[in-house]
């Protein structure tokens, strides 16, 4: 059998009317050879004859479980067809039967019409970010594409609950500065699976008027164009850039999705920002109201003057132990209010376990204990003194006086 190179060869030379028995001399091969080659529509190759193994005796068995059901595990086919041999082998020949028999999933190409839907998913950048305590973490970052322009938004958050969710939801959908009419996303546990909604969750939609969808298993095409959007993120976004803080990520972030919505996109044959008003004409407007969004409970303050959101604890005037106040908290800071006034203002902190003391309501704290613990002074009269022979008359020592 000649080489992939001498049959271009010989093809070539024959196409320029070299004569067949002169290339058949000058590679030195047989003129039968030659004109196979010249006649052959593809290079050739070498094909192994098939050969009987040890798995042929059971393939039509194989294939007949495989028929049946398709995702069968090798190993409880291996069981049913009492196969005793190396399971690495019959492994490979399994795997090489499996497609044969699984049933054809065909893929729409879906059409996204202006305003209609934006995808959302959650992007874990593959880097550890510094936070306040000295620890790095992997966050999450909430990406929002519109599925018409191919416009990206996005902002990391702290964690994946339902809470800070619906913050980061809002913060990018008043990026966009017009409302999606559907919502689109894949069982995030923090907004929905099947048909049940995360508390809140359809409060906030009914707020902004758009439809939450959340996508059946097996359904990639319809949230592909946000997913490419992640990787594309790992290999043109991250590589060479570091981080101090979650604070800097989302400056930087912020600045590359400038550049980023400015690319031509490929499917699209435009730039996202030069889609984007056709995009936003067809969606919703922002609502009228303002969005009671994020961490809200109300506690009765103990003794340790502190409240507890998610896993830190934030101190409070103490002044207030034994009343009820108003937790509440966004993605930037955590208020806490009693009467309507607040009583504690802090940085909201995204490291776990912390412990935040405003200084004030330490001293206020020590104030209160030392008055605690003076003892009372007894505050008597001058007018209540008595003499003390109305005791001694009280006791019958003394006879009264008989007018």
């Amino acid at each position: 059998m000649i080489t992939l190179e001498d049959w271009a060869l010989i093809r070539r030379l024959a196409a320029e009317g070299v004569p067949k028995a002169r290339i058949a001399e000058r590679l030195a091969v047989s003129r039968t050879t030659v004109v196979k080659a010249v006649n052959s529509d593809a290079p050739p190759r070498y094909v192994r004859a098939p050969q009987a193994t040890s798995f042929s005796v059971f393939e039509l068995r194989v294939r007949a479980l495989l028929a049946e059901t398709p995702d069968m595990p090798a190993t409880v086919i291996a069981e049913r067809v009492d196969w005793t041999g190396s399971m690495t082998w019959f492994r490979q020949n399994v795997k090489a039967l499996r497609p044969e028999h699984r049933r054809v999933d065909p893929a729409d190409r879906l059409n996204w019409e202006p305003g209609d839907a934006a995808q959302c998913d959650l992007w874990f950048p593959p880097r550890k970010i510094p936070l306040e305590d000295g620890t790095a973490k992997l966050l999450p970052v909430l990406v929002i594409t519109s599925a018409h322009s191919r416009f990206v938004t996005g902002r990391m958050i702290p964690t994946r609950r339902t809470e800070d969710l619906l913050l980061g939801s809002w913060e990018v959908i008043r990026q966009l500065g017009r409302v999606p009419r559907r919502l689109i996303w894949d069982n995030e546990p923090g907004i929905g699976r099947g048909n049940r909604r995360a508390e809140g969750v359809a409060t906030f939609m009914g707020t902004l008027a758009t439809r939450l969808v959340l996508l059946p298993p097996n359904d990639p095409e319809s949230k592909g164009v946000v997913e490419r959007r992640n990787g594309w993120f790992e290999t043109s976004f991250m590589p060479g850039r570091s981080f101090a803080s979650p604070a800097d990520f989302n400056a930087q972030f912020t600045d590359w999705l400038v550049k980023a919505n400015a690319r031509v996109v490929r499917t699209t044959k435009a730039a996202p920002i030069d889609r984007l008003e056709a995009d936003r004409a067809g969606m919703l407007p922002l609502p009228p109201i303002p969005l009671h969004l994020g961490w809200r409970n109300r506690v009765r303050l103990g003794r340790d003057y502190y409240v507890r959101l998610d896993t830190n604890d934030y101190s409070v005037d103490p002044t207030l132990i034994g009343r009820l106040v108003d937790v509440s908290a966004d993605l930037e800071r955590v208020r806490v209010r009693a009467d309507g006034r607040i009583v504690a203002d802090h940085a909201r902190i995204w490291a776990r376990g912390i412990t935040v003391t405003d200084p004030n309501h330490v001293q206020t704290a020590a104030r209160l204990r030392r008055q605690f613990q003076q003892p009372r002074t007894a505050q008597v009269a001058g007018d209540l003194t008595r003499d003390l022979a109305d005791y001694d008359r009280a006791f019958g020592l003394i006879d009264e006086e008989v007018s």
